[in-house]
């Protein structure tokens, strides 16, 4: 049917998902952190208790945030 002069243009399609860009940094990064802390935890053992404490709280606070984010997006 072709468009009158009374209908609006159709909307813009709004972009879903997240930026392959941003993706690919994010996983760059978290390769390089847990590549940087195994090698600390090999060169340095008596490192090796205080890192995993640190990661482990990171990682609770990292899920905290993404269970947070996924409900504000509902």
């Amino acid at each position: 049917m072709p468009a009158t002069a009374n209908q609006p243009p159709p909307p813009d399609p709004q972009p879903s998902g997240t930026d392959p860009v941003l993706l690919l940094v994010l996983g760059l990064v978290v390769v390089l952190v847990l590549g940087a802390t195994l090698y600390l935890c090999l060169v340095h053992p008596s490192l090796a208790g205080p890192i995993g404490a640190v990661g482990g709280m990171a990682s609770a606070l990292a899920t905290a945030l993404g269970v947070a984010i996924a409900l504000r997006r509902r």
